[in-house]
């Protein structure tokens, strides 16, 4: 207690210094400008040195939205979708200003308050757990690369994006830009499909294939495009929103799913019907006729999909397609792995490049897991394994128990409480399902999920706890104001 009590007096002191010299640096940075202008007379100047001031005006007052685009470029790869936004390096700019207003908010300002949960802790030893496998693993140089990469700013971003979203406007505003960011991606999806652009195996789509990007693998992409179809979904079957709101939602409902059709992906079908089914469990009342339309529904998305019209995994292969085939040999190779490494498999972003030496099957190409579960396996061993799973398991049950709470009282809870929990279960019992098909243990999807149920749990359970305190006070009023009566002396007792 006495620590925190120091730090926040060291804070307010060096709140106090900033004040206090806050004209002298700004006469630093107009003599500083003048210097500039003066070795590089170059028109552009000004105009950067005038947006200066605008932009830490922005990063310093704005971390929510900072944080939320960061997640859009990151996971959405938007600037790869949009190709002319590729070189002005958003996902870069976004994350150092991210950070710039966290150390701002957290360290100065004091607005960003730090706290942990079940959720998180169990995040903290999963990432321990990837980071100290690093130098064990059997290419090092490519496991750094793609913690530096990637993984780090998972790290940095799961977080701190629970700590930035603490109230019904910030989740209004993250379920916004997860429809949008969807929604952008999938429209640029099917205008491939119909211009034929980025296809692969002459019949399935993808996004940004030219720029090497992630949504370059049509699983990959319907991975991505699974996770908004959840909220949209959500947003969509939940009574109290706008009309209006309900009605964008059912827009890009449809061009998200419309967009998983055409890549064609198992995976991505599964996790559609995963998304629904869970809302859809609530509502109708007949188990036996959810089943029945569930089967219908499965047999028609694969037929609309195209599914057998696929070159891997199509109906023109006999017995066990390659596709499904390269998937056991993978997840067999991804044991082997397990089994010789078991503590720190053979490290993060190695199993493509391990595939040889464990794989029982070689056809001469080195091939990608296809599953969550055994990329995890194979990448950080059974200790991590069982970290994953325990951490995923731990995020499913707090989006199960918020959603239960919130839909047993929706009067205390407003609608957009209510779509963002039901958006967040339905999105881990989707990626559940689907992430046994698709690979994403390193990805954003599971971490953003848990992330935002953190979040969301955190405010309901201290809802939950400010309501049970105004009901003992409300109980504890009438108890004073209504004290029960004495009871009359009773004739027959004996005089002492």
């Amino acid at each position: 207690m006495q620590l925190f009590e120091w730090l926040n007096e060291q804070r307010q002191l060096l709140l106090t210094r900033i004040r206090t010299h806050f004209v002298h640096a700004t006469a630093a940075f107009v003599a500083l400008s003048c210097m500039v202008w003066l070795v590089i007379p170059h028109p552009v100047i000004p105009v950067a040195i005038g947006l200066v001031p605008l932009a830490i005006l922005i990063t310093l007052s704005q971390p929510v939205l900072l944080g939320l685009l960061f997640i859009a470029f990151s996971f959405f790869r938007l600037h790869e979708a949009f190709a002319p936004l590729y070189n002005l390096k958003f996902p870069l700019l976004l994350s150092l200003g991210t950070l710039t207003t966290l150390a701002w908010h957290i360290g100065l300002s004091g607005k960003i308050k730090m706290w942990t949960s079940k959720e998180l802790n169990a995040f903290y030893i999963f990432f321990a757990l990837v980071f100290i496998g690093i130098p064990l693993s059997s290419n090092v140089g490519e496991a750094i690369a793609y913690f530096k990469n990637i993984y780090v700013k998972i790290g940095i971003m799961t977080p701190a994006l629970a700590w930035l979203l603490t109230g019904i406007h910030h989740y209004r505003n993250a379920m916004i830009m997860i429809t949008v960011s969807g929604t952008a991606v999938a429209i640029v999806t099917m205008f491939n499909k119909v211009n034929g652009i980025g296809m692969v195996e002459g019949t399935r789509v993808t996004v940004g294939r030219e720029l090497g990007s992630v949504l370059g693998d049509p699983n990959d992409l319907a991975l991505v495009l699974l996770f908004p179809f959840s909220f949209t979904i959500s947003i969509l079957m939940t009574p109290g929103l706008s009309k209006k709101t309900r009605f964008m939602a059912f827009l890009s409902a449809i061009a998200i799913f419309s967009a998983i059709i055409a890549t064609q992906s198992r995976g991505g079908l599964l996790g559609i019907m995963s998304a629904v089914g869970v809302l859809a469990w609530r509502r109708v009342k007949s188990k036996t006729l959810l089943f029945i339309g569930g089967g219908i529904a499965a047999a028609v998305l694969f037929v609309a999909a195209g599914i057998s019209g696929r070159k891997s995994g199509g109906a023109a292969e006999e017995g066990l397609d390659a596709s499904a085939a390269g998937r056991l040999y993978a997840w067999e190779a991804a044991f082997y792995m397990a089994v010789d490494n078991p503590f720190s498999g053979v490290g993060l972003n190695n199993f493509y490049f391990n595939y040889f030496e464990y794989s029982k099957h070689w056809d001469g190409l080195n091939h990608a897991v296809h599953s969550t579960w055994f990329g995890v396996l194979g990448e950080t061993g059974f200790i991590g394994l069982i970290a994953f799973m325990v951490m995923t398991i731990t995020v499913f049950v707090s989006a199960k128990r918020a959603t239960g709470i919130v839909m047993a009282n929706p009067v205390e809870y407003g609608p957009v409480i209510r779509a963002i929990s039901e958006g967040l279960y339905s999105g881990i019992v989707a990626f559940c399902v689907s992430g046994t098909f698709l690979t994403q243990g390193f990805t954003w999807p599971i971490y953003i999920l848990l992330a935002l149920t953190a979040s969301v749990f955190r405010y309901v359970s201290l809802r939950e706890a400010d309501l049970f305190e105004q009901r003992n006070r409300s109980v504890k009023q009438v108890d004073d104001d209504n004290p029960e009566p004495e009871p009359p002396p009773n004739p027959f007792a004996k005089k002492r």
